[in-house]
């Protein structure tokens, strides 16, 4: 029997990986134009404002309560719409209030998230921006709400693709900026709310013809409200405690010069097989399993997160040992012109290694996460994030003085290990549904053996090649070369030692 889950996140993941690849031209003209000086520092904090409230909002905390509560709803016919248009003029209501104390508390929020700005350049422009970029988070909490209703509807597409237009839109208005003269810094800021609204847009109107022409409502307590609450509060607190982690990072790197540039370049390089791959298990997974379990089908509850694991691990081990050992020349060959100096190669190529060493924890939170909230469970990953909180402050205000900027990265992926430690020692009582099956076991050691035997050949591929990755008319080439010959090594080794057979990630169902 043919299983959706697959197909589900390979549509997700192509458009997601179209947003990232999209983003990461993004990224790299900001490079190109603006390097790592104050103007790209003071943009970069006042982007992530509302980035940061839409995770803890929206994307984190409301979707992990809403969405389950949504698909049971829709699977029951129990007036999903009336509970959709609830939540949707709550959350409205909410992020409206917060958006305007967030202009007023403007000098604070940059404070918060780089204190090392203060006194200098930086400061004044970062609030500047950030008073333009916030209103992005009204618009974007409510694009997260309606795409959580289009997947537990099964309908990926919309949700996937409208991350793309606010790239397109952020480059679009860096070319205008180039070619009329305009301040760089500002034409950024000013698109950053109009990609939100071309986003709510997009999911609004593939909303519509699944049936759900939301409106606007004036906000009520109901019943079904409090419980939403109920579930989500711990949530948001969990969503505060990565934040608070996020927060550490930043003021980190605040305090040494570039740092938060750096770090920044590195975390978007090692975002595209995070996005990729986590993103799209987890937006597919969590309204799967809670149907399957709403049916009482552990079953299949149990194949699908076990797929979903298998999936993980045979992407993300690959991509995390390239990412370490080839960190150099993706950021030399990648990042390098205009404005992104030699000098800052190394430290960014650092800070992504280290990022890369935790990339398949930060996938597996996707996998892990999903057990936990079908059940309606926010409680326990609520725990187990203040205890990483707690390791991600230590490693990275600890060895600050240490180690340098370079601290912040180390203890983000130091707390994703954690996390994902506590996470799976939770789901051991959850039963049959997070049980490993036996392919699962038996492929696992494989897939490692198979990264072990692609990292020998990276490593003597980059340095057979040497400086054709400095060289201008070779570069390109050189990088290619080692990302098509790592990534033939990893398909030919896990074929040979069984890691993967060809038709078989998934697509059919083994009955037992």
């Amino acid at each position: 029997m043919r299983s959706p889950l697959f197909r589900s996140i390979l549509s997700v993941g192509s458009w997601t990986l179209l947003s990232r690849l999209v983003g990461f031209v993004r990224d790299l003209m900001i490079a190109a134009y603006l390097g790592t000086g104050p103007v790209a520092q003071a943009y970069l904090v006042a982007f992530s404002l509302p980035n940061m409230f839409r995770r803890f909002f929206a994307e984190g905390a409301f979707n992990t309560a809403f969405v389950p509560m949504f698909a049971h709803r829709l699977e029951a016919g129990d007036n999903p719409r009336g509970f959709a248009e609830e939540a949707f003029s709550g959350l409205f209501t909410v992020v409206l209030a917060v958006s305007m104390l967030a202009h007023l508390a403007m000098p604070w929020l940059v404070a918060l998230q780089a204190s090392g700005f203060i006194g200098d350049a930086r400061f004044d422009l970062a609030v500047l921006y950030g008073r333009i970029c916030f209103p992005y988070i009204l618009f974007i909490s409510l694009t997260a709400l309606l795409s959580g209703l289009l997947n537990a509807g099964g309908r990926f597409v919309a949700a996937a693709a409208a991350p793309v237009l606010m790239n397109l839109i952020l480059i679009a208005a860096m070319l205008m900026a180039d070619r009329l003269g305009w301040d760089m810094g500002l034409a950024m800021a000013w698109s950053t709310p109009v990609s939100g609204l071309a986003q709510l847009a997009t999911v609004w109107w593939a909303a519509r013809r699944m049936g759900f022409s939301l409106r606007l409502r004036r906000p009520r307590l109901s019943p079904d409200m409090r419980r939403l609450l109920a579930i989500a509060a711990p949530a948001v607190l969990a969503g505060g405690v990565v934040q608070v982690n996020l927060l550490v990072g930043r003021q980190v790197g605040s305090f040494f010069d570039h740092g938060i540039a750096w770090l920044t370049n590195a975390d978007r390089l090692y975002q595209l097989p995070l996005g990729v791959v986590g993103i799209a298990i987890g937006i597919v997974l969590l309204p799967e399993i809670s149907r399957r379990q709403k049916s009482g089908d552990r079953a299949g509850a149990r194949h699908a997160f076990n797929r979903a694991a298998e999936l993980a691990l045979l992407l993300t081990v690959p991509a995390a040992v390239a990412l370490i050992l080839a960190a150099e020349p993706l950021i030399s060959v990648l990042f390098r012109r205009g404005a992104f100096l030699q000098s800052d190669v190394g430290p960014t190529a650092l800070a992504l290694a280290i990022y890369g060493a935790g990339l398949p924890a930060f996938v597996l939170h996707k996998v892990l996460q999903p057990l936990y909230f079908a059940r309606g469970d926010t409680r326990a990953p609520f725990r187990f994030a203040l205890w990483s909180m707690v390791v991600n402050a230590v490693v990275a205000l600890g060895l600050a003085p240490l180690i340098g900027f370079s601290a912040s990265a180390l203890g983000t992926t130091v707390a994703g290990w954690t996390m994902v430690l506590q996470l799976w020692r939770g789901v051991r009582g959850f039963g049959e549904t997070a049980r490993l099956d036996e392919r699962l076991r038996r492929r696992a050691p494989r897939i490692l053996l198979a990264s072990a035997v692609m990292g020998v050949a990276v490593w003597t591929l980059r340095h057979m090649l040497g400086d054709a990755f400095d060289t201008p008319g070779t570069r390109y080439l050189a990088l290619g070369a080692l990302v098509i010959g790592g990534t033939v090594t990893y398909l030919l080794a896990g074929w040979l030692f069984g890691a993967v057979r060809p038709g078989d990630l998934g697509l059919r169902r083994r009955r037992r």
